[in-house]
């Protein structure tokens, strides 16, 4: 489902953040991306929904050479990804509903059937007591749950979640866990960028470990 190949990454002239990257994620695996901050963890995510292109090196996603494709290719296949991003990007103005179903809507699925799958992930992501409330007016938790019934309303083939847990106490931080791995257990790849070690230790997942932009063993 993804694989990367040699890949390096510099922001500046001088400064390298990815290091000779290579390593592979086979469809329905559950997989973490581990290291501390600044070792290069959300710029794999980037490079991988295709935010950025590597300086050199090769990244295949769903069977997609990255770096062939063209402007108007890029967001077919974001359809077929889930994003959660560090800060959640929910839209303040849209309830809980709103911000699930805009993701639905963009892609043309019809009034009807955004309601059935919008109501089935807030569902399934304890959330339907909060469809009504605005993000301000819920908890951290139900924020980033809100971001991944957002991220998963299109069945995606593909999860990226880039710090998930970092601002959750520790049981919230495993039930989110609990919640990837549900939605895992249905047949999506998950790909988790964390640098709670902690956290991962709890699950019996595989783990990529990053050290100043390079994988080590």
């Amino acid at each position: 489902m993804i694989q990367v190949y040699h890949v390096n990454m510099s922001y500046k002239k001088d400064a390298t953040v990815l290091h000779d990257i290579s390593f592979s994620v086979q469809k329905g695996e559950f997989a973490f991306l581990v290291g501390p901050s600044g070792s290069g963890k959300t710029t794999i995510l980037r490079l991988l929904y295709r935010d950025l292109l590597p300086d050199s090196g090769q990244i295949i996603v769903a069977g997609k050479n990255l770096s062939k494709l063209t402007r108007s290719q890029i967001p077919f296949l974001r359809r077929r990804m889930g994003i959660v991003f560090q800060d959640f990007k929910l839209l303040p103005h849209k309830t809980v509903y709103e911000n699930v179903a805009l993701a639905l809507k963009v892609t043309g699925t019809s009034r009807v059937n955004v309601r059935k799958n919008v109501m089935q992930l807030l569902h399934r992501t304890g959330l339907s007591y909060r469809q009504d409330a605005y993000p301000e007016d819920i908890s951290g938790g139900e924020q980033q749950r809100t971001a991944i019934a957002r991220a998963m309303a299109n069945d995606p083939m593909i999860l990226f979640a880039d710090e998930p847990t970092g601002n959750l106490d520790p049981k919230l931080s495993l039930d989110i866990m609990h919640l990837f791995e549900s939605f895992n257990y249905r047949g999506t790849t998950v790909l988790v960028a964390t640098h709670d070690i902690a956290l991962v230790q709890q699950l019996n997942k595989r783990v990529i470990r990053l050290e100043e932009g390079r994988i080590v063993t």
